[in-house]
This record gives C-alpha cells, structure tokens and sequence, in this order.
C-alpha cells in the first residue's frame, strides 16, 4: 500500500483534479488502494490566515471568506453533474458557516490565540478533502473522508504540535483495518489533542501527516505529488538551469528542506528514515516523469554536490565579550534560554578564541532574543564581560549539500570563490562535522546572484553562463553580436560557456532585459523597446540586475564611459574594452582601474586597445609574468597609418591613398584623428605602462608626418584640400625612400625608459620592410629573444578583427574563473 500526498497546487483548480484522479485511478489499477492525502487548495491557507488576522483587528474579512466558497463552488460545479452537487455544496456551506461564525467570535473578542487559529486553518484541509472526495466518488464508489484530527494525537502546542505517536499508530492501524475497503482520502495537516482540540502540524503539515500515515500502516511508499520534478540542484524559479535529481539520501534530503528546499517538509523525513520507507517526489501536471527518490541506502552519485538550497528571511544576532572566553556553560546557557522561548536556532558559529558567538534565527525571532539575552545576561552586560547583542537583518542562508562533499576536496574553496569572484559577501560560515553540509549567510539582496553563481561553479556538466552589457552599436558592437551569433553553439560544445547579452545601448537608445536579448533581431529590439539612451541609467540597472559572472563591453571611443569603470569594478563586473581612453588618460586612472579589479576579483581585458585583435597585451603579459625582460619594444600599432604607407606606391597620390583608406573604414570619420600620430601614442603608453613605465601621455614623444597646414584645416574637407596641396611634400618623402631602396614606416619604439614615435626609412634587413596591407607589427627584444626578436604581425584595423579580439577579451573573462 502505498500514500498519496498532493500538495496545494494539485487540488487548486479543475485541471489539476482531474490530474490527481487519474492518478489515483492508475495507482488502483496497479496495486492495491492507495491512501490519499490532501492540502487545502492553494492560496486557501494564507487567505484564513489573513481572514483571522483581520478578524482581530476588527476588520472586514468577507471578501476573502467569499473567494474560498466561490473556489470550491466553481470546483463543485465543473466536476460533479447537477444531481450530485447539493449534497457536497450544503456541507460545505455548512463548513464555511462554521468558519464564519469562528470568525465572528474572533472579531467580537479581537484576540486570535494559537488555538482559535488552528481552528481557523483546519477548514482549508476540512473543505478540500471533503470536496475532492465527493467528486472522486464519480470514479471511485468506494471513496471516503477520513478527517485526520480524530486520527492524529498532539499535544497542545497549538501551531506546532508534537505528535503523540504510540497513540496514534493505534488509532491509524485501527482506522484502516476497519476501513481497507475504502479509497480512503484524508485531511492533511491537521491533528487534535487529548480534549479533541484541533492542532496543526506546522508548516508543510500535510506532508507530515503522509509520513505518520505511512509510518504507522508500513507503507511500501510515500508519495509527495506537487507541482515540480522532483527536487532540484537549486530553486528553478531562482536557477533557470536547475535539474532534477533522480535520487537523494534521508540524510541530503533532510538538509536540503531544512535549509527552505519548498518541495518537502523536515520532519517529513523523521517517521520514514526510522521505518526507512522511500519517499517519492513527483510532478501532478507530468505523471510520467520518475521525479526523486528519497531512500535509505542511495546510489553513490558522481555530482560533487546533491544541491543548493537557501533561506531568504534571516537575521544574525552577535554577541562577543571577554566574559564568554573558558566559561564553561555559557553556550549552554545561552541556548538552554531560546529553546526553553521556542527560539528556533538556523545556525550557529563561534570564534575559536571563544570571544564571539554569532547564530541565525528567523526576523521575527530576533528581537525577542535580544530581550531574553539582555534579561539573562544582565549582570555581564553591567559588567562590561559582554558587550550588547547586535543584531544584523536583511540576510539570507545559502547552503550547499551532499554526501561526496566528505571525500571531494576543494568543495569549500570552489563555494567561496564563487561568492568571491561575484563579489558576495559572507557574513557567518558553518559547517558540521558531517561535513554534508557548508552553510553561509549573505545579504538576502545577493542571494539570486549567490545561488546562480554557485551552481555554474559546482555543475560542470552545465554550461557556464556570461552576463554581458554592450555598450556601442557601431561597426564593432554589430560585428561582435554577429560573431556571438554565429559561434554560440561552438561555445557550449566546446568551452561550456553560454554568452547571453542582457543590455544594449548606444546614444539614442537602451535595452536592458532580465531574459536577455535576442541577436537574430536585436535592432529592432532595440528600436522598438527600448528607451531613450541615458549611460548612469544603463550603468545603475546593470548593477541593480545583481547578475553572477557580468561583463561590461565598451565598443565606444567616447571619453563618457570611461568614469564609470571604477564603480563597475566595485560591483564585482568584469570590463572589456576597445576604448582607449581609460587606460591612456592619467597615470593614476590607469593604476586605480587596475588596482581595483584585482581587488574585487573581476577582470579587466583590453587587448584590442593596442593591436586590434593580436595578442599583443597578452604576449607582454606573459613574457613578464615568467620572468623575462623587455630591453626594447618596436611596433607599428596604426593599422590606418600602416594601410596608407603600404599602398603609397607609384603615381598614387598620398591623399586618394588616405581618402581609399577611409572609404575602406579604416580610418576614423576625421582621418586626422589617424594620423595626427595621438591614436598611436595612446597605444605605446598603455604598452608602456604595461611593461612597467609610470608613463604620462608627455613621455611619449611624437613626431608630426603631416605638415602643420594639414593639421591645422578647420574641416575634413579643409584637411583633404591641404592634403592635395602639399603633395610635392609627401612625394618628395615616397621619392627619396625609393631611391634608397628603403620603405616609409611610422614606428614607435620603447627603450631606456623612452618611448617615441617617428616617421622612418627602413630597408629589407629591418623586420618592418615586408609589411602589407593594414597590418600591424610588433617586436619584443628581451633577454631570451634577443638575438632574434619576437614578432606578432597581423591584421591591425577593421571591424572584424577588433570585434574577434573583443570576443576573445570575453571568452577570457568566461573561462578565467
């Protein structure tokens, strides 16, 4: 014989019904009749709730009493022919009269004690099981209302009672020998005491009473049919990613609903692990799935952690002094004092110096304990041995769980850098002997982003999610979202990485989704949704979004994202930039940019502010990273300029060859900008800084290639007109290269502790002669590549090879942690 528990959602509505009866109909054909047990419908529990609350405050609660009849009515009507419905609608009339005149002595008196609230919560399981077991009498003759407060025996702490259980072994054991040829179903939650008072069991009651069901009769299984797949990794309406585990220890499956798992009930799990019955977590709305088994002797599982669970409603209470240290009995003490006040403790921590004690209750619970402490201890807090209890709110409980925790190592470091790269803070650790389970409380704001970020950490099998906001539509944004678009699926086989863009602004307009943004259609997402572009908006909504692993991508030129950086770093958000303004302004900038990000544990790639997409940063990086020494850096690092001088050939002039350039997207809108030579100066400055010089933009000397006229023309037009008539100037320059065999290249160079940039004439010895096309060139001549330097050559403009190299950045950023 097996027990059959649904849960609120699968006796809230006529589908769901209907759902439930068919499986109760499967189960009677496959075995012997199951004992089914049943919540109140969903909703139902909070609204008596709320009915007697304002009922004790003298309020009016007849709309609420109103939508529960209407709801069972509605229930009634649709699932029972109009011959059979006056019987069940008159008895729950007379129910629902029996609440109403319950209330109405509540509101006369205007004092809800725990008992009268009992009362008032028992007519939720009371006019469900009732309702459901008339209609279930269309399928089943044989079907029953058993009322489980005539079965169940407590004590009398109303609200939380504790099952009296030899008693009521014999009372179930009794009731079902009399009764084994009825489809029995039964109202879950509710108990009575010795005076026949009716208690509850708690919350999650009904489960409870399932167990005590099975416990008592040795059921062969207990069933919690509810309105998920099972228990899963973590809460799927936090963890879209989250997975169903196909089965669970008592001992996992105890501290995953003790640390707010929703789907069972703690002391569920007491009455079956002592009779060691399975307990089945199933899904209503899909029968057919297995859901999880929660049995005595579970498979060993190769999952590093069984699951995430969470509480969102904590608060800490810290109390320290020198009073406590090698004082025998104080913790006892101490807690002897909230057990006796029925302060349920969640958790406890204390310093080994014994200075400090820190423990977790429930809100409502804290400031009663901080009275009861101060009372208790009001002699050491006089004497200064103990200093005022502190109490913390605004926190949640993150734990995470598994038997294999006990013989994987690294479980806790992967947990804390986790929390760490995410910028998460841990007010209180526990952990116990056991070691199934590390517990941390963090502010309750994080814990979304706590809870995500965790399980990308521990299941590797899924694919690890990157939160990016791009910044910039132009060339580089839209070539980048093609990039992305094309080489997602690449990414999840191969890297386990999934790129989800969740903003996108430029200066008009911003989108920012918490679903992410689509990249087949993303412009006309962002024509038609979103709204005016504002940048401190965009900044202050991607922090408020509190996502784990974001990436902030600056595909701009503009000086104006540039001040926000420091505040992305502080919220714990990589940056990838093609900017490089940020890193070529002051010194001091650049240093706090750096200092910053490695403080809160994010990254900060700039790769293409020097060469586009080649690996010149890196190369540096990882030359100096292993002890190498730069004695000089050569590099042509404009890939306009680069373009321009490599088709200067023949009887081209020098401005069709700029103006061809610029066609060709090149340039910049102002090609000036290009060859004023101040684009490559910033380069060889971040280059500089980056190899260890404490550089302003001034130590990098310029030599102007253009003549003053050029420079000075107040328009583009202006510049190109200049350019023409001084093209004696520039074929003077090709001419005399020419004759000396030699080629024009603008190359700035880093030695000494100097760096400049100057127009040159090299020949075919120089490694700079063959260079074609936009490319740039570098060279690294350090200790070990001295005789022969090292040399990075490639493509160094266009949209294309900049957008692979920001997506490279973001890759880096993904698989970096």
């Amino acid at each position: 014989m097996k027990i059959l528990k649904f849960g609120g959602t699968s006796v809230g509505s006529v589908a769901s019904i209907k759902a439930l009866l068919d499986i109760v109909e499967q189960e009677c054909k496959s075995a012997e009749k199951p004992i089914v047990v049943l919540s109140a419908m969903s909703g139902v529990t909070n609204l008596l709730t709320a009915m007697a609350e304002k009922a004790a405050l003298a309020q009016d609660y007849s709309q609420e009493l109103k939508t529960i009849e209407q709801r069972h009515f509605e229930v009634v009507r649709a699932l029972l022919p109009a011959a059979a419905q006056n019987p069940v609608l008159t008895k729950l009339k007379i129910c629902f009269n029996e609440l109403e005149e319950l209330l109405q002595a509540i509101y006369n008196l205007q004092e809800l004690s725990l008992q009268a609230k009992d009362l008032v919560l028992s007519y939720g399981e009371r006019c469900s099981t009732l309702m459901v077991s008339h209609i279930a009498k269309q399928k089943f003759a044989e079907a029953l209302f058993a009322d489980a407060s005539q079965l169940i025996k407590t004590d009398s702490n109303f609200g939380q009672a504790r099952v009296n259980n030899q008693l009521t072994d014999f009372l179930l054991r009794d009731f079902y020998e009399n009764h084994k040829d009825k489809l029995l179903f039964v109202t879950g939650f509710i108990a009575s005491n010795e005076a026949n008072r009716v208690t509850t069991l708690g919350r999650g009651g009904s489960d409870y009473t399932a167990a005590i069901l099975g416990a008592a009769l040795d059921a062969e299984e207990i069933q919690i049919w509810t309105d998920v797949n099972g228990m899963m990794t973590a809460d799927p309406r936090m963890v879209r990613k989250a997975f169903s585990l196909s089965e669970l220890s008592y001992i996992e499956a105890m501290e995953l609903s003790y640390f707010g798992a929703k789907v069972i009930y703690p002391p569920t799990m007491t009455p079956a692990f002592l009779k060691k019955i399975p307990i089945v977590i199933r899904n209503t709305f899909e029968p057919d799935f297995a859901g999880t088994y929660i049995r005595h002797g579970a498979k060993p599982s190769a999952l590093p952690i069984k699951g995430i669970s969470s509480i969102d409603e904590i608060s800490i209470i810290n109390l320290a002094g020198s009073g406590m240290v090698g004082k025998a009995g104080f913790s006892g003490r101490l807690f002897s004092l909230l057990s006796r006040e029925q302060i349920n403790v969640v958790l406890i921590t204390q310093s080994s110096s014994e200075h400090s004690i820190t423990f977790a209750v429930k809100p409502a619970d804290a400031v009663k304990a901080v009275q009861l402490i101060s009372k208790e201890f009001d002699l050491e807090l006089q004497a200064k041995k103990l200093d005022a209890p502190e109490v913390e709110n605004g926190l949640a409980v993150l734990a995470i769980v598994g038997e294999n925790m006990k013989r994987t190592p690294g479980i806790s470091g992967k947990l804390f850098h986790a929390l760490g790269r995410n910028g998460v803070n841990v007010h209180a650790i526990a952990q116990g002997s056991s070691e199934y389970n590390i517990s941390v409380i963090i502010a309750k704001a994080d814990l979304s982003k706590a809870v995500n970020a965790v399980h990308d950490a521990f299941y590797a099998s899924l694919n690890k999610t990157l939160h990016i906001f791009c910044l910039g539509t132009g060339n580089i944004g839209k070539t980048l979202f093609k990039q992305l678009q094309v080489q997602m699926p690449f990414l999840a086989t191969n890297n386990d990485l999934q790129v989800k863009v969740m903003g996108i602004s430029n200066t008009r307009k911003m989108l920012l989704s918490d679903q992410g943004i689509a990249l087949e259609n993303w412009e006309q997402s962002l024509s038609e949704q979103g709204e005016p572009a504002n940048l401190a908006d965009f900044v202050a909504q991607l922090k408020a979004m509190n996502l784990p692993n974001c990436v902030f991508v600056d595909n701009t030129a503009s000086p104006l994202p540039v001040p926000h950086y420091q505040g992305i770093f502080e919220s714990s958000i990589s940056v990838v930039t093609c900017n490089k303004i940020g890193n070529s302004s002051s010194l001091a900038q650049y240093e706090s940019f750096k200092n910053t990000a490695r403080k809160y544990g994010v990254d900060f790639y700039y790769e293409t502010n020097v060469g586009a997409g080649l690996p010149i940063i890196r190369t540096l990086k990882d030359l100096m990273t292993s002890g190498d020494k730069v004695a000089r850096i050569e590099a042509i690092l404009s890939g306009t300029i680069s373009y321009i001088f490599n088709h200067f050939k023949g009887d081209v002039a020098f401005h069709e060859v700029v103006k061809e350039a610029q066609e060709k997207g090149y340039t910049e809108p102002d090609p000036r900008d290009d060859l004023n030579g101040r684009d490559f100066m910033r380069k060889m400055l971040i280059l500089a800084r980056d190899a260890g010089y404490a550089f302003e933009e001034q130590d990098v000397k310029i030599e102007n290639m253009l003549p003053e006229a050029c420079l000075q023309a107040s328009t583009v037009a202006d510049f190109y007109a200049q350019l023409e008539a001084n093209a004696n100037y520039f074929k003077q320059l090709k001419e005399t290269a020419e004759q000396q065999q030699k080629v024009l290249r603008y190359i700035g160079k880093l030695e000494n502790g100097k760096a400049e940039i100057t127009l040159q004439m090299v020949d075919e010895n120089h490694p700079f002669y063959m260079l074609s096309g936009s490319d740039n060139i570098i060279s690294f001549t350090t200790d070990r590549y001295k005789e022969r330097p090292l040399v990075v050559k490639g493509p160094g403009a266009g949209a294309e090879v900049t957008a692979a190299g920001v997506f490279a950045d973001i890759i880096n950023v993904g698989t970096s942690n």
